[in-house]
């Protein structure tokens, strides 16, 4: 890879980058020679948050660990501002943090509307409001999104409608953050073989959405993984997209 595009000496912040994806994410990239800010939430997920820092530097890279509630402002401005002292300066903020809920809307409460606006959509908002302000220049703003926001289904109205803003969210940061050379993308999952997926499932269901992709499969994080550091280096003239990657579960 041609290094102007490595992540090598480079710093990235990982928003939920404890494990499942946001591990996976954080150990990657830092056997591709970065630096990595682990971003946890809760106190439970510490144990998770300290041992992929140590992976991080199994791996050769530097790790700080993070905690912050993300749906609060000044903890957005915090990671950031934590994460420049600690190394300068941030190259790639990557968002990993959501909640899902599968329930219909007559039974939806006004606190689950409002817990799945700001968990999915007000942090998203204030994680890529606060990457323009302090990443370096020619950085890179990835969000994880989900391949919902092609699909007509029931069910995941406060899920997926609180995914969907942050589309347009990122659309204009794009040409905001355009003249310092800062991308700003989404990657949208399938439906994914994480422990976040099966609760909110039946297996009659989980069938039916396995038989919607490619050999019978959910999406792994590992499907994932490639895109979001094809996004950090080589694909830095992909700005403003959201990149479905679902096995063909759906498109638009």
């Amino acid at each position: 890879m041609d290094s102007k595009y490595s992540l090598s000496g480079r710093t990235v912040l990982v928003a939920a980058g404890a494990k499942n994806l946001g591990g996976l994410i954080s150990t990657t990239v830092a056997a591709d020679g970065a630096n990595v800010v682990v971003h946890y939430h809760s106190d439970a997920t510490e144990p998770d948050a300290r041992r992929t820092a140590e992976a991080v530097e199994a791996a050769g890279g530097k790790a700080l660990v993070v905690q912050g509630d993300l749906t609060r402002v000044e903890e957005v401005e915090r990671l950031f501002s934590t994460a420049r002292e600690r190394f300068g300066g941030v190259d790639v903020a990557v968002n990993t943090a959501g909640m899902v809920l599968r329930k219909p809307i007559v039974e939806t409460t006004e606190e689950e509307y409002d817990r799945m606006f700001a968990v999915n959509a007000k942090a998203a908002y204030f994680f890529i409001r606060e990457a323009g302000r302090q990443l370096n220049d020619n950085g890179r703003i990835i969000t994880i999104l989900t391949s919902l926001l092609a699909a007509f289904t029931d069910g995941y109205s406060t899920y997926a409608g609180a995914k969907a803003p942050v589309e347009h969210f990122s659309r204009a940061a794009a040409k905001e953050f355009a003249p310092r050379g800062i991308s700003v993308n989404n990657v949208a999952p399938g439906p994914m073989d994480t422990p976040f997926f099966y609760p909110q499932e039946t297996p009659e269901r989980v069938a039916y959405l396995k038989s919607q992709a490619m050999g019978g499969e959910l999406t792994k994080i590992e499907d994932i993984v490639p895109l979001v550091t094809f996004l950090a280096t080589d694909g830095r003239w992909l700005s403003g997209q959201t990149i479905f990657a679902n096995g063909g579960f759906t498109t638009r």
